[in-house]
């Protein structure tokens, strides 16, 4: 599996210059983020980790999702794309974190749609939280793969709003 190398070379020339890491919080995804993170040059780095929480037991207690609410949402909702996001970079440390939930395959509760949503948090605040919807034709690797590089592709955007800031 391969992703956009100049879009990896450049979020971790961001991060390098920023001193800045990044920790991620999977569900959606199932790893692929992760994936990418770990073939950016300098990854030791900038990388702290991440985790895949597949399950709302998981998701309730390693990342301090609401138990209600998550049962409510089946574990996709946006504020449950906060929680995580903020939650694995306080387990992690870093400076910044991106989350992920959703379906990758359209299923009854999720009205047979494919939808995901991400949140990214900068420094214990979430600062951007999206909802991607995808044809409900879509394979569910596609739907993973194609998350993951919308995904990379607006953290690039913040890394630039941010950097343009200071």
């Amino acid at each position: 599996m391969e992703f956009q190398k100049n879009l990896l070379e450049y979020i971790s020339h961001c991060l390098m210059t920023a001193d800045e890491t990044i920790s991620v919080a999977e569900s959606v995804t199932s790893g692929c983020l992760q994936l990418a993170f770990s073939q950016m040059p300098n990854a030791s780095l900038l990388y702290k980790g991440g985790m895949t929480t597949y399950t709302l037991p998981e998701k309730v207690r390693l990342l301090k999702v609401n138990k209600k609410e998550a049962e409510e949402c089946e574990c996709v909702s946006e504020n449950v794309a906060k929680t995580m996001a903020l939650q694995v970079a306080n387990l992690f440390e870093s400076d910044w974190s991106i989350s992920t939930t959703g379906y990758c395959t359209p299923i009854r509760n999720s009205s047979y749609k494919i939808f995901a949503y991400f949140s990214f948090s900068y420094k214990g605040e979430i600062i951007l939280t999206k909802k991607l919807e995808l044809h409900p034709k879509t394979q569910a690797l596609n739907a993973q793969l194609y998350y993951t590089e919308f995904i990379l592709g607006c953290f690039k955007s913040e890394l630039n709003r941010l950097l343009i800031l200071k």
